[in-house]
């Protein structure tokens, strides 16, 4: 079966000084896949926001535990993951499990310690958070030109 999309994965230490290894990860990705120098930014926020959130509240600081970081590389957008259970995730089965935010679900996790969601939400095209086992972040930024091409079409049917 040829996968329509590359997969990179990534784990780092449950350990505040290995989101900058996660941020110039995502850098290079995006950048060699055409995002703009904004978006890059956008891009890098939002992934250190998630990832900080991970390794403040799901392991306390403690240093235990792993944070993974999973990027789905399409033609049109990439596509974010981040698990504070540390675990290694189908990334397929992960995003066909994850339902809409829920703006009244418990999201402390993602409050505390500054504008945490609202801050990802406002720099990401999509996102959506599943917090069964752990916590499970699912962003999705499309390439400039490619969002207006899916909204034409949406509007257009």
């Amino acid at each position: 079966m040829n996968q329509p999309f590359d997969y990179i994965e990534m784990k780092i230490p449950a350990k505040p000084e290995y989101v900058g290894v996660v941020r110039l990860t995502l850098s290079g990705i995006a950048s060699r896949m055409g995002f703009s120098y904004e978006e890059l930014d956008d891009l890098k926020i939002a992934v250190s926001e998630a990832c900080t959130n991970a390794v403040q509240h799901a392991y306390k600081n403690d240093g235990h535990g792993e944070v993974t970081v999973g990027y789905g590389l399409y033609q049109d957008r990439i596509e974010i993951m981040v698990a504070d259970n540390g675990d290694s995730f189908d990334f397929e089965q992960a995003r066909k499990g994850l339902g809409p935010y829920d703006q009244h679900d418990s999201v402390e996790f993602l409050r505390e310690g500054g504008l945490g969601l609202y801050l990802i939400e406002t720099l990401m095209d999509e996102v959506r958070i599943h917090h069964k086992v752990g916590v499970t972040v699912f962003m999705t930024k499309y390439l400039e030109g490619e969002r207006v091409e899916i909204d034409a079409e949406t509007i257009s049917t």
